[in-house]
């Protein structure tokens, strides 16, 4: 019975898409030009890489910050926590601002407000300051990424739409990897607070270039070509059973968002997801040194690891979109890569919780979150799919949860630990919310738009 299903459906996926794939198929973007949505990309992608440099720095610097300002792992743990806090609950708001204003105004913004959020991380004087400072350095990242799903929806054709979030999100991990592996020394050579204030100036480069060179609608853009922009225009969305795109013209209520199930099951498995990764972002570098007994340079390249396999997650997730998605499998095209990624976290979790040693345990590690990342491409697509010109408060939306998420794991590792003596328990909780993410998976439909519900 589940095999007819399974073959209806995707028989019937072909069906509803063959138009679309034809469309994409042959729409030939002949311009001779650097194509201004790839400038588009690597800006992006590079901001990803910023954010998480940025973000995991904490955790390169936690013995460090922890014995200047004497604090415990669970004092450190609620710094990071209200981190995830900040970054979630502001993650609605961050899209929404991009939806009315335009990514080009929303980024510049964001990327200004976090790093001046980064930088007076490295001056404060105590316990209370670092959770004031750390909890407004998360709010006011929170908006970064669904702005760049809101611009992605105007600048990226959808038959490109899967490695265009695979690449991006793949800047995140290479910035946590080289984090980890080159800020221990960076730490050693300028101390903790000098480390965190030299990162303040990069941002604000970045910023200056990004409202000096984007635009929010590629026809603004005076470098763009003509057979770029026509191609971009023809392909960034399609219209499902003939249908006009009411969701182009209109915000839609935050009523209809939040009763939509796509939306819901979207928000739940992404919350699965971020419970698995952001353990690499604050618990794994001194769970590793604690463990295994290692050098802060030795747990850094092991901790780096894998972030490096979630980049590889990405890309891979990336494009096993966009195929399926030619092929004419637009629901398939989300629901395998993503579903096939929770049963390789729950593996990967498994298998780290049995192993005795640093690399096996880090080997098994990396299975996990190369599957944990394989979800973030079908996930954005998703939300950008099912919103479009809304993109930025639907991916909030999702992201909030994800990082509520973020928020429980940073908590429930050092308090689990305390409250039975073992690791053991997370590791298991967190391999049961990778099956469940990959249950939902099988109920989210990219092909149902929120104007419709």
């Amino acid at each position: 019975m589940i095999g007819l299903v399974v073959t209806s459906s995707l028989a019937n996926d072909k069906t509803r898409t063959a138009k679309s794939s034809a469309l994409h198929n042959s729409s030939i973007d002949a311009s001779p030009h650097l194509r201004r949505r790839y400038l588009f990309v690597i800006l992006t992608f590079l901001l990803s890489v910023l954010l998480y440099v940025d973000r995991i720095c904490i955790s390169a610097a936690k013995n460090e910050i922890s014995a200047d300002l004497h604090l415990d792992d669970r004092q450190m743990g609620w710094a990071m926590s209200l981190f995830a806090l900040g970054y979630a609950l502001f993650q609605t708001p961050g899209g929404r601002l991009a939806d009315v204003f335009g990514a080009r105004k929303a980024l510049s913004l964001i990327v200004l407000a976090w790093s001046a959020f980064t930088g007076l991380t490295g001056l404060v004087k105590g316990y209370l300051s670092l959770l004031v400072v750390r909890f407004l350095f998360g709010a006011s990242e929170a908006g970064a990424f669904p702005s760049i799903a809101r611009a992605t929806y105007g600048w990226t054709p959808m038959g490109e739409r899967g490695l265009v979030q695979g690449v991006v999100f793949s800047g995140s991990r290479i910035g946590g990897a080289a984090s980890l592996a080159l800020l221990p020394i960076l730490i050693d050579s300028l101390g903790w607070r000098g480390a965190f204030l030299l990162l303040t100036g990069v941002g604000v480069v970045w910023a200056i270039v990004w409202f000096w060179w984007f635009r929010d609608d590629p026809r603004d853009h005076q470098g763009i070509s003509s057979e770029e922009l026509d191609y971009v225009l023809a392909n960034r969305q399609q219209k499902t059973c003939g249908e006009k795109t009411s969701a182009e013209s209109k915000s839609l209520r935050l009523k209809t968002i939040l009763s939509s199930r796509n939306v819901q099951l979207l928000a739940f498995q992404y919350f699965c997801s971020n419970f698995t990764f952001f353990f690499c972002l604050t618990w794994l570098f001194p769970h590793l040194q604690k463990t295994y007994q290692l050098s802060g340079v030795e747990a850094g390249f092991y901790a780096a690891a894998p972030l490096v396999a979630g980049a590889c997650g990405n890309w891979t997730s990336g494009f096993w979109v966009d195929r399926l998605y030619r092929r004419g499998l637009w629901r398939w095209s989300r629901r395998i890569p993503a579903g096939l990624g929770f049963v390789l976290g729950a593996t990967g979790l498994l298998g780290h919780l049995a192993s005795s040693d640093p690399i096996a345990a880090i080997s098994w590690f990396c299975l996990a979150v190369f599957g944990a990342d394989m979800t973030l491409s079908p996930s954005w697509s998703t939300c950008i799919d099912i919103a479009k010109s809304n993109a930025g408060t639907v991916s909030g939306l999702m992201n909030m949860a994800g990082n509520i998420g973020s928020f429980v794991t940073a908590l429930a590792f050092p308090y689990l630990a305390a409250w039975v003596g073992s690791n053991g328990p997370f590791f298991l909780i967190a391999a049961l919310l990778n099956a469940s993410g990959a249950a939902a998976w099988l109920l989210i439909d990219p092909q149902r738009e929120l104007a419709k519900v």
